[in-house]
């Protein structure tokens, strides 16, 4: 009884926690927005360079993307609140795990720093040779589970993704609809849709589903809501993140009601009559209209395929008005249609009331 409670005060004095909270939404939310600042920010401006013939920007767009596994990592342990010595460590950790996990790098990233993370934080400042002994064991014991569990992992990750979007090219009307109504889901709950489409690698009619989902959470939900939050809340939402509902939807879930109807018809109309494809970066497809990420995921797919999408053959064909009108009509004409019919219904049924959709922005 004393040995249990005596590790639980040094687990506590070393600052390591494991709970759903720390792991499940503040890492997994942390490593989209390393991914955010790497890839995806390379991506576009690899894009903008190629289009505008300015090749330094394609160098700049390079340097970014190439430091995808360090910056995830580096966002994991700081969410944590990794000590300096073990966060600055985790810069070797997520090249590694980013290398070796190959097309699934961000899950094995996501994997084995937390590994890295939880290693380095035992260690951390109990010798007098800190400098030495925490870079030591954090860097030795991720890159050591990167060389074991990365392949695995990635390969895992792959299979299901691929799974994923083989379904969705074979029933593309039923996986639209799934897709886009999970995903869409996960957006709007405290964990990370971007992190989850990143890890599956989600590209192709899968993306383009995933994309619709968001964007009919987070415009549906805008507009849903216009009536108490005003332009205010409209942008908040419809350009930040539709996760400013869950304290209103944690008291009555019913009001989920506008964004999901949204998404379910939003997800069949991407992949049947537009076959929106997001061929950027697979976070672009879990990002929806959040700062513009999703429709410039989707437009940089034309013109700069992203290395998931390369890797699982799909074909890139120059963009015709019909792809710009579905990323338009997919990305907020349809969610802010269906969002505020839905929710009109409901006002007048007395089931969403004044006040119910109120947010703090």
């Amino acid at each position: 009884m004393a040995t249990t409670h005596s590790f639980s005060v040094f687990m506590k004095k070393q600052g390591i926690e494991i709970s759903w909270n720390r792991i499940g939404i503040s890492a997994l939310g942390a490593m989209a927005h390393g991914l955010f600042a790497s890839l995806l920010i390379g991506t576009i401006i690899d894009t903008i360079g190629k289009q505008t013939g300015l090749s330094f920007l394609n160098t700049i767009g390079s340097f970014a993307t190439g430091g995808v596994g360090a910056a995830m990592a580096v966002s994991i342990g700081f969410a944590l609140q990794a000590p300096p010595f073990v966060l600055y460590s985790l810069i070797a950790v997520g090249q590694a795990a980013n290398t070796l996990g190959g097309a699934g790098g961000p899950l094995a990233v996501f994997v084995i720093a937390l590994i890295a993370v939880f290693a380095g934080k035992l260690v951390s400042k109990t010798t007098p040779i800190d400098l030495i002994v925490t870079p030591l064991v954090t860097i030795t014991t991720g890159v050591a589970a990167a060389w074991l569990l990365a392949p695995p992992i990635g390969r895992i990750a792959s299979v299901f993704g691929y799974a994923i979007m083989w379904a969705t090219e074979m029933q593309p009307f039923l996986m639209g609809i799934l897709i886009s109504a999970i995903v869409g889901t996960v957006l709007t709950l405290p964990i990370s849709s971007a992190a989850l489409c990143a890890a599956l690698g989600l590209v192709g009619l899968a993306g383009g589903a995933a994309y619709a989902g968001c964007c009919a959470h987070m415009v549906g939900f805008a507009v849903a809501s216009y009536k108490e939050n005003k332009i205010g809340g409209l942008l908040a939402q419809g350009l930040g993140t539709s996760m400013l509902q869950m304290p209103n939807l944690m008291k009555k879930p019913i009001l989920w009601i506008p964004a999901m109807a949204a998404a379910i018809v939003n997800g069949p109309i991407s992949t049947v009559l537009f076959k929106l494809k997001q061929n950027g970066p697979p976070i672009s497809s879990g990002m929806g209209t959040s700062g513009l990420v999703g429709p410039i995921g989707v437009i940089t797919g034309w013109f700069t395929p992203s290395e998931a999408a390369v890797s699982v053959g799909e074909t890139i064909l120059a963009p015709g008005a019909m792809d710009y009108l579905g990323v338009l009509m997919v990305g907020f004409v349809i969610p802010a249609a269906v969002g505020w019919l839905v929710s009109e219904i409901m006002r007048k049924k007395g089931l969403i009331l004044d006040g119910d959709l109120k947010i703090d922005c």
